[in-house]
């Protein structure tokens, strides 16, 4: 298996792009990611994308997108895992060049989710859910991870204050980031005293609906070489992983065994443990999906979770900084981008290029991106060369 670098990174804004289509979004990512590589070879191309068809009515995003890239000829395939089909799109053009398929894969991921009412959004969200299960009788995320929420708070004593902090810390970071939809920072006061939405959740522990892409292009590390990457970012491991797609058929509601296993699996590829990881993004998509993550992770013990970010270790400038881009609740949550999107934060941070949000001495990375409530997992662990 030949090693594999990530030689360019493009993202657009996030946020309510009202005059950009589910294409242009595409092709301006995929542009500036070119632009970044210093090449515009490309042998294939993945594409993430939760659901094209009930968001804009627009399937075969395998044609659509090659076409409107100029690219008519190129091999693509359109990856899908709910909201981890950026980060497996990432996955699938990593399996590409370390198989020796292509050389060069265009990894991206989009998603324009404001072109449909609320209710179609959230409608389209819960198909992400068990169908027959739990949308069918009217639950959906923010249900779901309020059910979460409320069982952590009463087994490990985590508190509306503590999970608040998450936000108030991710927004600190989103501010900082230029893509961000929602760049600016908020107090305890402003989650707890916004609009509820399941309790315990209130809206300011929710991630927005966001339009955007982002993309990445890979090659061998040796290509990557004679382009002259300064510093070289590769990926050295890779883990996945899936559990029961409703949350009523886990023995336990609190353990995210997928993201358990896809961390011991990436980690092991890797040959590091979690200790060797400097920072991570994490799929943040509600404020407790953060605190159980790090606790799958093993960053913290099991319901420590609440109490460590009270503390400041995930802070930016914490021992252990956590969604430095701000995460999906600052920067945004375009469902097919979200993992593509954290992995050009990682490399951003690895080339150093991070500004006032830039981690000191940034080498070792991961990037955690979850379909539904865990249903669905796929971690990178990447380094600087």
């Amino acid at each position: 298996m030949r090693d594999v670098a990530i030689i360019g990174i493009g993202m657009t804004k996030f946020g309510e792009l009202w005059e950009k289509s589910l294409r242009d979004l595409a092709v301006e990512a995929a542009l500036k990611c070119l632009a970044d590589a210093g090449t515009d070879r490309i042998d294939s191309i993945t594409i993430g994308c939760m659901t094209g068809g009930l968001f804009n009515g627009q399937e075969h995003l395998a044609s659509l997108i090659p076409d409107y890239l100029g690219r008519r000829n190129t091999p693509a395939v359109r990856v899908e895992s709910a909201c981890a089909s950026g980060g497996m799109a990432v996955r699938a053009a990593f399996m590409e060049v370390a198989s020796g398929m292509s050389d060069y894969v265009l990894a991206l991921g989009v998603e324009k989710m404001n072109d449909v009412s609320g209710d179609l959004a959230t409608a389209a969200l819960a198909t992400a859910a068990d169908g027959d299960y739990e949308a069918f009788h009217g639950i959906n995320f923010p249900g779901l991870y309020a059910l979460m929420a409320r069982a952590h708070m009463e087994k490990y004593g985590t508190t509306r204050e503590q999970l608040a902090l998450v936000a108030v810390k991710n927004h600190r970071n989103g501010a900082l980031n230029p893509h961000s939809q929602f760049p600016m920072e908020i107090t305890v006061d402003t989650v707890l005293k916004s609009a509820g939405v399941a309790d315990p959740l209130c809206l300011f522990d929710c991630s927005p609906v966001t339009d955007g892409a982002a993309a990445v292009l890979l090659t061998t590390v040796d290509e990557a070489k004679k382009l002259g990457k300064q510093p070289l970012v590769v990926i050295s491991g890779i883990g996945a992983a899936t559990d029961t797609i409703a949350l009523s058929q886990r023995k336990d509601i609190l353990k995210l065994e997928a993201i358990e296993l896809a961390a011991q699996r990436a980690l092991k590829m890797a040959g590091k443990t979690i200790k060797d990881i400097q920072f991570a993004e994490v799929h943040d998509c509600f404020t407790i999906a953060e605190i159980m993550v790090i606790e799958a992770l093993g960053i913290v013990e099991p319901g420590q979770g609440g109490p460590a970010t009270a503390a400041g270790l995930t802070a930016l400038d914490g021992k252990f900084p956590i969604n430095p881009s701000g995460g999906l609740k600052s920067k945004g949550h375009p469902v097919g981008a979200t993992g593509v999107a954290q992995i050009c934060e990682a490399v951003t941070q690895l080339r150093r290029q991070a500004g006032k949000r830039q981690i000191k001495n940034a080498k070792t990375a991961l990037t955690q991106n979850m379909g539904g409530s865990g249903g669905s997992c796929v971690i990178h662990i990447l380094e600087a060369k």
